[in-house]
């Protein structure tokens, strides 16, 4: 059979995973290997299977059933049956397009099946079956019963005056009423149409009628399926791609915050090995300390990704907040910057994404000031109000350039230079937070406003979202 549904066999996610095509599609691709890809193709071919089928059963009836009942037909009676019996299976190679029509000319074929022989001797092909269980796999259950009910009234009136008036009756009877042994004929006629009428359209319907509940059931599972898994790869494409960006952040953070500081340092050193050995010593022992640092600042990003020790835990370093910042601050002093920090407000604990979101700006703003401004000053302000927490960095421009962008000043930068800003915009992305990071009239100005929500505040939400969920 013909199928249109988009979803067979099809990966899904990048093609990692592929659910089995149903049955039916497997055999619809059989087909269509050698030839019958078309529904009137295949139904073309079903036709001539029951054809041969109902000429086989013309000859068992003729030649084996016959002589034991008294048949006795000759070669022109013969020859109706089987050419009656051919066009009546032909009649299914269109039961997929015009399915109520195959079932009412299957109907009147088989009314003129019933006028050849005599009353008592039926014949009934296999025509009659399929085109009632296409008509109940095709069609809803109610314009299907109907159209089924409709022939089996056709059925039984036209063969029960077919009988009465056109066949001939039984060999070794005078008439039809002397066969049925003085009982009244037409009750019985209506008995034996009814009965078999049912039993061939109806029963036949109702079976075609439950394989194609089935056939859609089975369908809307595999398209279900098939969604569900696509949706979970998506997902975990998703929290993969999340993990990624911020593991990035982290690494870059640290390792630019650090390594720009030891980059300074080294320089100092290599200017003042020959001059002044001591103060080469001890910048090499601060490039030393800040070395170790940064060994288990990344500690704590890379413990992310280690199997879990015996104890169920993951070993990590601290995460860093703005308890930091006064460090920070020092950090950047002895490198050189003159930093001021002004704060304004009463602080208080904040969730630990925010937290470690204004500890992150501020490590990379001084960075890039650091990198891209050195030795100028640099103005730190952290205000604390009732609506949000601001942090505000703002640094003189170098003697060369206007900013401390990477990319702004210099063109000739490498494009990796700006992941920081990305970054930035990134953390604050993820907390709902505003930034603004550009030129400003006395440098480079970079500006985030984290919405005020307190640590206890933040846990209360946190708790009740796990007990709704």
């Amino acid at each position: 059979m013909q199928n249109d549904n988009p979803n067979r066999d099809r990966p899904v996610a990048g093609g990692t995973a592929v659910l089995p095509a149903p049955r039916r599609w497997r055999l619809d691709e059989r087909l269509s290997r050698v030839g019958l890809g078309s529904p009137l193709a295949q139904d073309t071919a079903l036709a001539v299977i029951v054809a041969l089928l109902g000429a086989v059963m013309v000859w068992v009836l003729v030649s084996l059933l016959g002589p034991s009942e008294g048949l006795s037909l000759t070669a022109g009676d013969v020859t109706a049956l089987l050419v009656t019996s051919t066009v009546q299976s032909l009649f299914l190679c269109f039961r997929r397009s015009r399915p109520v029509l195959c079932l009412v000319l299957v109907a009147v074929a088989q009314v003129v099946l019933v006028a050849l022989l005599p009353v008592g001797f039926g014949f009934r092909g296999f025509a009659a079956f399929v085109a009632a269980y296409t008509v109940g796999a095709l069609l809803p259950f109610r314009p299907a019963l109907q159209a089924v009910v409709a022939v089996v009234l056709l059925e039984v009136v036209a063969g029960v005056a077919v009988s009465l008036l056109v066949s001939s009756p039984p060999p070794g009877s005078g008439t039809v009423s002397d066969a049925i042994g003085g009982v009244g004929i037409l009750p019985l006629l209506l008995i034996n149409f009814v009965i078999t009428a049912v039993l061939s359209y109806v029963a036949a319907a109702l079976v075609g009628s439950y394989v194609a509940t089935r056939r859609t059931y089975v369908e809307l599972v595999h398209v279900r399926a098939t969604e569900a898994i696509r949706e979970q790869e998506a997902r975990a494409d998703a929290a993969i791609r999340a993990e990624r960006s911020r593991m990035a952040r982290e690494l870059h953070d640290i390792a630019a915050h650090h390594l720009s500081g030891m980059v300074v340092q080294a320089g100092a050193v290599e200017r003042l090995i020959d001059r002044d050995p001591q103060a080469a010593k001890d910048a090499t022992a601060w490039i030393r300390a800040q070395g170790r640092e940064t060994l288990a600042n990344l500690r704590s990003v890379v413990g992310v990704l280690r199997e879990p020790t015996a104890t169920g835990s993951i070993e990590s370093a601290p995460v860093p907040g703005v308890d930091g910042v006064d460090e920070l601050i020092e950090t950047a002093r002895s490198l050189g910057s003159g930093v001021e920090l002004t704060r304004e407000g009463d602080p208080f604990p904040l969730a630990p994404i925010a937290d470690v979101t204004l500890y992150r700006v501020l490590q990379e703003a001084l960075s890039n000031a650091r990198q891209h401004a050195p030795g100028q000053p640099v103005r730190v302000r952290l205000a604390w109000g009732a609506a949000s927490v601001t942090l505000e960095v703002e640094n003189s421009p170098a003697a060369n350039a206007q900013s401390n962008n990477p990319q702004a000043n210099n063109p000739s930068t490498d494009a990796r230079s700006g992941l920081g800003l990305v970054g930035m915009r990134e953390r604050a992305h993820i907390l709902g937070a505003r930034l603004d990071a550009g030129p400003s009239p006395h440098g480079w100005r970079v500006e985030l406003e984290v919405p005020a929500e307190r640590a206890d505040s933040a846990g209360r939400a946190e708790r009740a979202e796990k007990e709704s969920s």
